[in-house]
């Protein structure tokens, strides 16, 4: 009986599930979004949500074992460096789970997890890029008229 046994098997052996969840927690660290299966997404929620908090502390011991889970050092690095800052203040709650509907070729029902926030940093970066194209443009526009005026 599996009483009070929490976590999920995924039809898989503990090896092949350890490395199964050790890839998607680096593939969200590293792309911020993964599209997978709507039981692995919860799998994986927790382990997430426990490497950032891990950065949040950012010592050589936090370091040390996040790059013991984590399976590379570009990961670990984004981690400690973007996301550990970005949810410096939030006190849980960093990964979202959409639901997409069921896949095409066995009909099991896909899912997007992803970090909460990250379409807010597109979203500042785009608007960045556009701010600096208009005042490129308005100095481009203004400097012929100075010159015109002299």
């Amino acid at each position: 009986m599996r009483h009070k046994v929490g976590g999920y098997k995924l039809k898989r052996d503990a090896g092949s599930r350890k490395a199964l969840l050790r890839g998607l927690v680096t593939s969200i660290i590293e792309h911020e979004r993964v599209v997978t299966t709507v039981p692995k997404a919860k799998a994986v929620k927790p382990l997430v949500e426990q490497m950032i908090t891990l950065a949040k502390r950012d010592t050589l011991h936090t370091r040390r074992q996040a790059a013991a889970f984590l399976e590379t050092p570009g990961s670990v690095r984004k981690l400690f460096d973007t996301l550990g800052t970005r949810f410096g203040q939030r006190t849980g709650g960093y990964t979202r789970i959409v639901r997409l509907g069921n896949r095409k070729g066995d009909g099991a029902e896909q899912a997007i997890i992803e970090l909460v926030g990250s379409e807010l940093v597109k979203r500042a970066a785009e608007r960045a890029k556009r701010k600096e194209e208009r005042l490129k443009a308005q100095r481009e526009g203004r400097e012929p008229e100075e010159g015109k005026e002299e």
